[in-house]
Formats: C-alpha cells, structure tokens, sequence
C-alpha cells in the first residue's frame, strides 16, 4: 500500500479548498504550510508543513502554470546579500516541489506579484527600499533581473523612515502599470510595465502622494478597478483614490480612520482587501487587534465605517476574503494561530470566530485559484 504523505491524506479525503500559508521563519516555522478549508462550514484543518524555505512569507501564483512563488532568503548566498524569489510546482493533492530560485534585486524582500502573462515576477524589497522585475522562463523559474529601482527620499518618522521602504507590488488589469507603495517616502509609485520584455519605465503622472508620516503600506483596487485603496502603516488611515486606467493616475478622494476615536494605545495597520462583490473594504489592525469593515460607495468610492470586529488573535498580520465572499480567513503573527471569522456578504459584517488553528509565525494566506 502507498504511503501518502499527511498533506495529501487531508485534501484527498476532506475534498476541501485548500490554503497556502507562508511563515516568517520565526517560532519554529519552517516555510509553506498546507491547510484544507471547508467553505460550508468555516472549518480549516491543523497545516502541515508543505515546503521547507526560509522566510517564505508573501506567496504569489503563477496565472496559467501550477507554479506557486514565494520571497524568502536563498538556499545558496546571492551577491550583495540579495534576497530570493523561489518557485514550486504544485503537483498532485497540493503538494509542492521546489524548481528554482533567483536573486530579488535587493535585500529584505517582503512582497511580489506575478503578471497576467506570466512572464514577469516583480518583488518589494523593505531592507533596501528597492523594487525589481524578473523575467519568468518557459517553465516558470525565475531567471534574471532586468529592471532594479530605488528611489531616494524619506519622511519625518525618524524611527521608519530614514529612507525609502517599498512594502508592496502590485498590477493594474490591463497589466500596464506596477504601482509600489513606499511606507519610507510616503508615496505610492506609479511605474510603466512592458510584459513583453519586464521593463519598467517612469510614469506620468509618477506617484500618488499621502499625507507626511502616513507610511503607505499595501492596496487594493475593486473589482470594477474604479477606485484603488491604500492602507497607511504609521498613521492608521486608509486612503480612497479613483484610478484613471487610461494614465495610471491616482487621485485622493477621502482619508479615514482605521480605529476607534477612544483608542490611544499603540497601532498599525497591515493588510486591506476589498470584497467580490465590490461593496466593502477591510483593513486589519495590529495593536487594536481588529478588523475595520467598511461600506464602499460604488459611484464615489469613498467608505463609510461599519464596524470594527475582534480578529480572534494577536497582531494580524494579513487575512484573505474566501471567493464565496462568506468567510474572513485571518493570520495572527504573535499569538501564531489563524482565525476563520463568517463574514455576512450582504450587510458587510464580520462575525465572532469560528474556529481558530495553530499556525507558526503565519503572514500570509493564499487560496488557488480552481
């Protein structure tokens, strides 16, 4: 009889979802988690570990390839200290094979992106306050870098923003632009992407700019791709701004609050995501340890406050809205637990945690696509 391994066990049996997780290297985690979640019932099983790599945190898929990516530091030491874009093969009941790894363009990398064609990796380096895209072969490993950009500047938080900080990469639907927001120079950069060769090339307009100290950390745009949404780290707000797909332009239209006005203990904002349906926003609060839900205006896009729900851990980090629009899936980095909390797709609102699964230094959470 053939012995399959725990992770396959789980998915072949449960015929339930399943859910990427990468860790940050801290508590004992050792790289890519695999758990199955049960969209009926909100249920997620115990994650096993489904690749071993050193500080995989954001996970990224390939768009037509069953190829996962991942930032992390090297299996071999790269030139300059550079971090590494690692790359998997999803094989049968989920399980991951590593293919190939590439240097990041710079050290400290904290986000990616893959492009709609399927050629291009592009990744956020916080360490270096860099950005690079990195062409994809045939097979999908990453290859060599073709475009490294760091911008000079800082900001008057004197603790985080010395210099430029990106935390974020992230493609428009036509796949023209790459937007990078920079928590270090409080500006959302705004980049011309050539798919056919993975260049980048200075846009106008070149940025959209937030308010001195915001410390502009990651977006989301919704689905109509009308209005893009930018969550600040240092200041705790979240910026509305109408998109102009034509130009790549992004306009301020609103700025509000991610906590209660009689909260004065110390915050940060980390994740943000929109609903499927396009009619609320969520933004997670580390500190106030919450999620803030909102109601979106389709015609202006600004946001209207609906609630704020307990996460059901400590310090959440990032969380994912399951396809269904029926369940908030959140990952907790200090109490390293993982949270699934119903989410109510009509009225927009978060309910009590359902279930809550112990997972190692959890940082991000990432359904395939079926």
């Amino acid at each position: 009889m053939k012995i399959l391994p725990a992770f396959l066990i789980s998915t072949l049996a449960m015929n339930a979802q399943p859910l990427y997780i990468g860790t940050g290297g801290q508590n004992d985690s050792k790289g890519i988690y695999l758990a199955d979640f049960d969209s009926e019932k909100g249920t997620l099983t115990v994650p096993v570990l489904a690749a071993e790599y050193q500080s995989a945190g954001f996970l990224a898929l390939h768009p037509e390839k069953p190829i996962l990516y991942s930032i992390g530091e090297p299996k071999e030491k790269f030139p300059n200290g550079q971090s590494a874009i690692a790359a998997f093969t999803i094989g049968s009941g989920n399980s991951l094979t590593f293919l190939g790894e590439a240097p990041g363009g710079g050290n400290g990398n904290c986000h990616l992106a893959v492009d709609a064609s399927g050629r291009t990796v592009t990744v956020a380096n916080y360490g270096d306050g860099s950005f690079a895209s990195i062409r994809l072969g045939p097979d999908g490993k990453p290859d060599e870098t073709v475009t490294v950009v760091k911008n000079p500047g800082s900001g008057p938080n004197q603790q985080r923003q010395q210099e430029a900080h990106t935390h974020g990469v992230y493609f428009d639907n036509a796949n023209r632009f790459l937007f990078v927001p920079d928590l270090g120079i409080d500006k959302v950069l705004i980049y011309k992407f050539d798919p056919a060769t993975s260049e980048l090339a200075p846009n106008t307009p070149a940025d959209l700019k937030t308010a001195p100290g915001a410390g502009p950390r990651h977006m989301a745009f919704s689905p109509d791709e009308k209005h893009a949404y930018v969550i600040n780290e240092l200041d705790n707000t979240i910026l509305a701004a109408t998109f102009d797909s034509s130009t790549g332009g992004l306009t301020q239209v609103q700025t509000i609050t991610t906590l209660p006005a009689d909260f004065k203990n110390p915050n940060s904002t980390s994740e943000i995501e929109v609903h499927p349906t396009g009619d609320f926003v969520y933004g997670s609060n580390r500190g106030h340890d919450s999620i803030v839900a909102y109601q979106r205006d389709r015609k202006t896009g600004k946001l209207t406050l609906l609630q704020h729900a307990p996460c059901g851990g400590k310090t959440p980090r990032h969380f994912k809205i399951h396809p269904s629009g029926k369940w908030l899936l959140c990952a907790h980095q200090d109490s390293n637990t993982i949270s699934v909390l119903p989410l109510n797709p009509e009225t927009g609102k978060l309910g009590e945690p359902s279930s809550t699964i112990p997972t190692p230094n959890p940082i991000c959470l990432l359904f395939p696509a079926k």
